[in-house]
């Protein structure tokens, strides 16, 4: 992998079948749903995805589906780091790369627990590194099981590793980011932010991109902004007002609520999950998705967005 490419990474979504399997069908129409609309790469195997909820079988399956089935130039990289021990992280990473994926993401939870100490996640982490030589990492700021932020004593000793590529920012925070930015600038680390109400902001900095859970609503919006904020400020502006208010879809009832929202948007699936009963996905709920997602599709006609 010569580079992570900037711009709009989708945090993926897994839909089910009626019987809870992975509906591969339903996959597969979803790689052409986001290639369409023009991102940059996929984020396989994430907690989007359900990650913690899977087997390392599903998990090595699903990545190697998504990354045979993927348009030539659209990247793709994978976390499922879910284990507990070191040992067995190394197995899974072993197999998600194994099935494909061009970069394996570490999340910083699984590395120390709450109560540990940034040493000891350092000292993990290279113990990690130096057991899988040669191979693109990533960190992502999973909120789950708890959420640990990147502090500027580990997010240097990524840098001096030499070997991350990738960040996925969900500290939410324009101060926090513009420190980050500071750090990693010239590394060749890319930051990726996760949080829509700061992404013009922090496009501005110099992030490098989107990725995050409204990537499943309206790629196309978040496209157009990371390639055009720049050139076309006023347009950016009015756009990131809409993205910011939006974003409060995901603290709704995700992924069943982005399950329906691609089905609006004809990608037929299940809103089945494994974290969430689609039973309780009220009609006020539906209603409200199905608004936001007819919004968005005006918007982007608006604009002239084609997909």
């Amino acid at each position: 992998m010569q580079s992570i490419k900037s711009g709009v990474w989708p945090t993926m979504i897994t839909p089910f079948t009626p019987d809870q399997t992975i509906d591969y069908a339903a996959v597969e129409r979803m790689i052409d749903y986001y290639h369409r609309r023009g991102v940059a790469g996929l984020f396989a195997v994430c907690q989007s995805s359900e990650m913690f909820h899977l087997t390392l079988a599903e998990k090595t399956e699903l990545t190697r589906f998504i990354a045979d089935n993927c348009p030539d130039g659209l990247q793709v990289i994978a976390s499922g780091h879910t284990a507990e021990r070191v040992d067995d992280q190394v197995r899974e990473a072993e197999a998600i790369m194994g099935a494909g994926s061009q970069a394996y993401v570490l999340l910083p939870n699984r590395l120390a627990a709450e109560d540990e100490s940034d040493e000891v996640l350092i000292e993990r982490m290279s113990e990690f590194t130096d057991r899988l030589p040669g191979v693109p990492l990533g960190i992502y700021e999973c909120p789950y099981p708890y959420k640990r932020l990147l502090t500027p004593k580990v997010l240097r000793a990524c840098v001096d590793s030499r070997r991350f590529w990738f960040i996925k920012d969900t500290c939410c925070s324009i101060a926090q980011i513009a420190e980050r930015l500071q750090i990693i600038r010239d590394s060749g680390i890319k930051l990726f932010n996760a949080n829509s109400a700061t992404l013009l902001e922090s496009l501005q900095l110099g992030a490098d991109g989107y990725s995050g859970v409204m990537a499943n609503f309206h790629p196309e919006l978040y496209v157009w902004l990371c390639k055009h904020y720049a050139a076309e400020p006023e347009q950016a502006e009015r756009l990131q007002q809409l993205l910011g208010s939006a974003s409060m879809a995901e603290y709704q009832y995700y992924p069943v609520n982005a399950k329906y929202s691609m089905s609006l948007q004809g990608v037929p699936m299940e809103s089945g999950s494994r974290v969430k009963d689609a039973a309780r996905f009220t009609e006020s709920q539906r209603k409200e998705i199905a608004q936001l997602t007819g919004l968005a599709a005006r918007i982007g006609e608006a604009m002239g967005i084609h997909v």
